[in-house]
């Protein structure tokens, strides 16, 4: 049970109020873990004992955790067929999207040569896109009724 009666009451009116020397329970000094001259003559204390004493710590926002979506439009998709298709069916181009990393194909761009596209998903324009240039996309859920 709380009484006003504690220890400080009594040390009031003394210089240090039992703490010794002035400076002894003041500011920065006397708080734990950070030891000064951790910069300075502790740093070889801290790089071989303590070598995350520097540096962020807590808690990770769990947005950062979710899953981004990897995309790549037509344009790019184009400049760079020739250099990533696996190979050349019927003077179709084979890209496999997924083994590189995309997740989704979108239909900004043109595209100027006929290619067969794997990719996990892709919008309405680029199926459309590559459709009339005589390509086809190789998708696993079929989202565009081909």
């Amino acid at each position: 049970m709380p009484h006003k009666l504690r220890k400080i009451r009594k040390k009031r009116g003394s210089r240090t109020q039992g703490y010794g020397r002035v400076g002894q329970h003041r500011c920065r000094g006397s708080r734990g873990y950070r030891k000064a001259g951790r910069h300075k003559g502790g740093w070889s204390y801290v790089l071989r004992y303590e070598p995350d004493y520097y540096g962020k710590k807590g808690f990770v926002s769990p947005q950062s955790l979710r899953q981004k979506e990897r995309i790549i439009n037509l344009r790019e998709l184009d400049q760079i067929a020739e250099k990533i298709a696996s190979e050349e069916k019927e003077g179709k181009f084979l890209i496999d999207l997924e083994k590189l990393g995309y997740t989704k194909l979108l239909g900004a761009g043109k595209v100027t040569k006929p290619l067969i596209v794997k990719i996990a998903s892709c919008s309405s324009s680029a199926a459309e896109k590559i459709k009339e240039v005589g390509g086809e996309i190789l998708i696993e859920s079929e989202e565009h009724g081909e």
